[in-house]
């Protein structure tokens, strides 16, 4: 098999995408994680939060896959206010820190006028090496 799906278990399954795609050289894709727990519902509605739900979401997906944190070479962050992200720095790092630790990958923010999901303030993507 060229590529094998990475699902964490307990979490209900998406609809027309996959939360990663493992490659049989060990690169893990990992869509677009928002915010939601696993059974697809939002608990936070301000950045701070939903920024370290889907840093935790996107760890599952990694877990899963059987690596770390530290596997993790690339985030794509998508927000839908740039002001609110910029006035709450210190606390996003703060949660960025709490669930990935001291690694920094390569990272890109873009702002956007607003996400698929209408409760969504964030999502990430985010590329990773499983060895």
């Amino acid at each position: 098999m060229a590529h094998q799906f990475i699902q964490p278990p307990g979490w209900k399954a998406p609809k027309g995408y996959a939360n990663g795609v493992l490659t049989k050289n060990g690169t893990l894709y990992i869509g677009g994680q928002a915010a939601w727990t696993a059974d697809q519902r939002f608990e936070s509605h301000e950045i701070v939060g939903q920024i370290k739900q889907t840093l935790m979401n996107i760890l599952a997906v990694v877990k899963e896959a059987g690596g770390e944190a530290t596997d993790i070479t690339r985030l794509t962050w998508y927000v839908t206010d740039k002001q609110e992200y910029l006035e709450k720095q210190a606390e996003v790092g703060e949660v960025y820190r709490d669930v990935l630790g001291y690694h920094f990958p390569a990272m890109t923010m873009v702002v956007v006028t607003a996400l698929v999901e209408k409760e969504a303030l964030v999502e990430i993507e985010a590329t990773a090496e499983i060895f």
